[in-house]
């Protein structure tokens, strides 16, 4: 028997002024002010308000997002979403119909730096 993933849902007529910290996945229906820190994915419900500060693995939008976004490994919108803060992640995927207002890095969130390699030229005498 296969082992179920554990989600904590937020549901519609929920309201959470604060922070709060996760090791499961973790389902928005309803409204979440203050900061989300979660080792597991994020899913922004449609329908859903987020106005945090968030860290995540994964995010998955489908609702409304205020605030910076720090994903570990990926960062989706879908269609009817809306995102306005700083994303940082690896991975950023933004579907047509979207909307977003902020900066985006994605070398931050773990991508690994290569210093430049020196070049060695001879010159030909004319």
């Amino acid at each position: 028997m296969a082992e179920e993933k554990a989600t904590t849902t937020i549901g519609s007529t929920i309201v959470i002024n604060g922070e709060f910290k996760s090791a499961e996945d973790v389902s928005v229906q309803g409204t979440v002010k203050g900061r989300i820190e979660t080792s597991a994915d994020l899913f922004v419900e449609e329908g859903g308000t987020v106005e945090a500060e968030i860290s995540t693995r994964n995010i998955d939008i489908r609702g409304t997002v205020v605030g910076n976004v720090t994903a570990a490994e990926r960062f989706e919108m879908h269609a009817g979403g809306s995102v306005t803060g700083d994303i940082r992640a690896p991975r950023v995927v933004l579907a047509d119909g979207a909307k977003y207002k902020g900066n985006i890095d994605m070398d931050a969130a773990g991508a690994v730096r290569r210093e430049p390699t020196a070049v060695k030229t001879e010159r030909k005498p004319r």
